[in-house]
């Protein structure tokens, strides 16, 4: 079997776009990858152009270490954001040829199941006004869904300070929340990178009665040795490494221990496999796996392949049954959150278990999605026009 090419589909929001692509074969089978580009849509379309003729066409979609290894060396150049997640978009759909070409889930060529569910947790729920009433109704509606756990970042536009005032609604958001879920629900904290280890630590203790489940990104990723600093005085587990592209970069992170629960982005990273291989490297340093998930329904079904094959995978996050809950009709499949426990269940489809409707995509044509952090609103992800 051969690959003869590829096909890009993105499918557009006003905050995010997802980019799909197929990989074809000489035998009619085809997979499908996907990852979702903050600002970078365009240049990963150039990208996938160049590495098709150079890497990609006529290669064996069953070689996925070999046709990783030439897309990310090959072109002698330092592999970062756009090309792993190149990579990454191709090796999930060789992984979903091969599964279907042997009529197994991926996760079974991954070693076997280990469990037989992954817990799910609850991002872009908090696309409303930004008040304590507000979020305590949507907080709400995400356990009446059935959800068990969910994310939040309550700092408004933070940035690296947050004076008293801020503080104060900061936390009287967190104790709103806390609230509406109740005392069982898992409530995972996060900063976006946002503050100085100061400031973190600060928070960190203001918040300590809600009993957050995490700290994602306390400072800005690319310091670490700010992140000890906030790791050694802070009693809630430290959870980072979504803009972390290449596995080896993690290096640090195990030699410091300043992470408990890393982050990985399967889209980003480079695919299902370089994901596996970083959460075995995690289990050696007793850390736990929590990708980070703000893609689509492909996305999620590959980040769940890796979920059920790993011993110290901790919780998959999930953004489609809130903002943009739409888009989970372009694909067949789509995985979902039994509403019983909370969780992504076990499927025994073939390859990924999940089909591009490739009609359903084109009724959402890519767009200039802009994702402003700093900007006031942000939570709405609703940019203004002009990418304010």
């Amino acid at each position: 079997m051969r690959i003869t090419g590829i096909s890009t589909h993105v499918v557009g929001t006003p905050w995010r776009n997802l980019t799909y692509v197929l990989v074809h074969t000489d035998e009619g089978i085809s997979g499908v990858g996907e990852t979702r580009m903050l600002g970078h849509t365009d240049a990963l379309l150039g990208y996938l152009k160049e590495a098709e003729v150079n890497h990609i066409l006529g290669s064996d979609p069953f070689a996925v270490e070999d046709l990783v290894r030439r897309m990310k060396y090959g072109d002698y150049g330092r592999a970062g954001e756009i090309v792993m997640s190149g990579v990454a978009v191709v090796e999930m759909a060789c992984w979903d040829i091969k599964g279907k070409a042997l009529g197994v889930p991926v996760w079974q060529l991954l070693g076997g199941k280990v469990t037989d569910r992954v817990k799910a947790y609850a991002n872009g729920w908090y696309t409303t006004e930004r008040t304590p009433e507000a979020y305590h109704k949507a907080a709400r509606a995400v356990m009446e869904r059935g959800y068990r756990a969910l994310k939040i970042d309550p700092f408004g536009t933070g940035h690296f300070e947050l004076d008293q005032q801020q503080t104060l609604y900061a936390v009287s958001l967190i104790e709103a929340v806390r609230d509406a879920i109740g005392p069982d629900a898992e409530l995972m904290l996060e900063m976006h990178g946002r503050f100085s280890p100061a400031t973190a630590v600060r928070l960190a203790k203001e918040l300590a009665p809600f009993r957050p489940a995490w700290l994602e990104e306390p400072v800005p990723p690319e310091n670490l040795k700010a992140l000890e600093k906030v790791a050694a005085k802070v009693d809630v587990p430290v959870a980072t490494g979504e803009r972390i592209h290449d596995r080896i970069e993690f290096r640090e992170l195990f030699e410091s221990q300043a992470a408990d629960i890393l982050q990985p982005d399967v889209g980003h990273i480079g695919g299902i496999w370089e994901t596996r291989k970083l959460a075995a490297t995690a289990e050696t340093h007793y850390m736990l796996v929590a990708p980070h998930n703000v893609g689509g329904p492909v996305l999620t079904a590959a980040s769940l392949q890796v979920g059920f094959t790993s011993p110290n995978f901790k919780v998959l996050e999930h953004f489609n049954d809130f903002a943009d809950a739409e888009i989970k009709k372009v694909v067949k499949g789509a995985p979902q959150v039994d509403p019983e426990d909370g969780c992504f269940h076990l499927s025994d489809a073939p390859g990924l278990g999940v089909e591009l409707d490739v009609d359903a995509a084109a009724e959402f044509p890519q767009q200039r999605a802009h994702f402003d952090l700093w900007a006031e609103g942000w939570e709405k992800r609703k940019p203004k026009e002009g990418g304010a």
